[in-house]
């Protein structure tokens, strides 16, 4: 029994926390092993099943990822992360008309998310680059042809190639393109493939075998193979005839109209959204509110047929100048810029801006001491929490402010909701977090007994995070 207690406590929670942190760092094999385990003890959640699909594809497993957005989507069809990671699967594996439908519904669901509409951007650029503008381009020989007429005339080649060998078959797949065309989609991988075909000609090599077992012919077909499905997979998504042809509009004079394209428009501002969030995120605070005033001025002045979500942009730039402000310590500058972005996304009726904005103004509040502003604040941003975990966190803080205000016994029944919450999430943290608030509003309340239970109660929570910081503290 005494072994039994020593074991760490392994929750959903937990490892889906940790699934994510390894995923970040790049660590996806060891980020998988995390996930599969969550889905052990949470058989079917959907949302686990998105970070897995997110991590097959870093893999470059898209088969599976694409499994597991559907089986998202079996589960809520409406659920928008798996609308988009289904797409984005897709969209991975050459299948950009299929993927274009699924960033459709999405954006239909949630047109206040940017994501979609570059997605839509993204996919029907890569349809037009595979089958070209019918109206201003004409093939010259059936070489020419896109992938579309490609796999209608593969149907009738499938049942000749399935009796042949692998080598024959990927021999034939080399011949169909000129060596100066397959090193134009393959670049420097072009010297790889060539290399791997000069081996297949040295028969004592290709008979040999590796220390597992392995035929060296077996490895050297599977290379070409993959480089041949890297070539076919570049010429789907930007084929030489359009290349060509964007090469001819360039000689032609197209360029001279200085106005952008909604794509390349859409592309500058993902970037510059990009830019501005990496650099509060460095510490340069004042360059990134810089960098977000002079892209406000610049949307502002764009109309919504060039910006479809223009309004959903400008509430974004303020919530990141806000953001800056707060860091540089402008407290009022940092509230007004917060209030404007809550103003933008009500008249947008945009909810997931309305809680962000409620959530930055009430922790503005907190900064500066005003602990009932930021309780209102923050109270009415409770019915727009979408998750246990947010529930948590909204709870402590509102309960933090109480106790700041001397009002122990709501502190005290605040920080329970907030550890009930972390219960059902299976957060260790925030149970810790949760639990310390707890007992500081019991010790305000002068119920020592209690107070001590729960502080002890905190103290294993604090080993298991592990926290020698919240360890000293709590023993204080």
């Amino acid at each position: 029994m005494a072994d039994d207690e020593l074991l760490p406590v392994v929750s959903f929670g937990n490892l889906m926390s940790e699934g994510t942190a390894l995923s970040r760092r790049g660590q996806h094999d060891k980020a998988l092993g995390c996930f599969n385990d969550a889905l052990k003890l949470r058989a079917g959640d959907k949302h686990c099943l998105i970070t897995r699909s997110k991590c097959f594809l870093k893999l470059g497993d898209t088969e599976n990822s694409l499994k597991d957005a559907e089986a998202s989507l079996q589960i809520d069809k409406t659920f928008t992360e798996g609308l988009y990671q289904k797409a984005e699967a897709l969209y991975t594996m050459g299948d950009f008309e299929f993927a274009l439908v699924f960033y459709h519904r999405g954006r239909r669901l949630r047109p206040d998310l940017h994501k979609f509409q570059l997605g839509i951007n993204k996919a029907e650029e890569a349809i037009i680059n595979c089958i070209g503008n019918p109206s201003s381009l004409k093939l010259e020989s059936k070489k020419e042809l896109g992938f579309v007429s490609r796999q209608a005339e593969s149907k009738k080649d499938n049942q000749k190639q399935q009796n042949k060998p692998k080598d024959q078959k990927d021999q034939k797949q080399t011949k169909k393109q000129s060596p100066k065309t397959e090193q134009q989609l393959l670049g420097q991988l072009y010297a790889d493939k060539a290399y791997l075909e000069k081996l297949l000609k040295d028969e004592d090599l290709m008979q040999s075998s590796t220390r597992q077992g392995t035929k060296v012919m077996d490895l050297v077909l599977g290379g070409i193979s993959y480089l041949n499905r890297r070539r076919d997979f570049w010429q789907q998504q930007k084929p030489i005839y359009a290349r060509v042809h964007e090469r001819k509009v360039l000689r032609q004079g197209r360029m001279q109209d200085t106005k952008e394209k909604p794509s390349d428009i859409s592309r500058s501002i993902a970037k510059n959204m990009e830019d501005i969030e990496l650099l509060l995120a460095r510490g340069s605070a004042e360059e990134s509110c810089r960098k977000a005033e002079r892209m406000l001025k610049k949307i502002e002045a764009w109309s919504e047929n060039e910006v479809p979500n223009k309004n959903e942009l400008i509430g974004n730039l303020h919530n990141c100048i806000g953001n800056a402000q707060l860091a540089m310590g402008q407290m009022e500058a940092a509230l007004h810029s917060h209030k404007m972005d809550l103003d933008c996304a009500r008249q947008n009726v945009l909810p997931d801006a309305v809680s962000r904005a409620l959530d930055n103004i009430g922790h503005v509040y907190a900064r500066i001491g005003k602990f009932q502003q930021a309780i209102n604040t923050w109270e009415e941003k409770i019915p727009l929490a979408q998750s246990s975990l947010e529930k948590a966190w909204l709870f402590h803080e509102i309960g933090r402010c109480y106790l700041e205000l001397d009002k122990a016994e709501v502190a005290q029944d605040y920080g329970q909701m907030s550890l009930q919450a972390a219960d059902e999430e299976g957060d260790v943290e925030w149970q810790l977090h949760a639990t310390v608030l707890v007992a500081q509003a019991q010790v305000k309340l002068k119920d020592y007994r209690s107070a001590i239970m729960n502080f002890e109660k905190a103290l294993e929570k604090a080993k298991l995070v592990p926290s020698e910081a919240a360890q000293n503290g709590i023993i204080a």
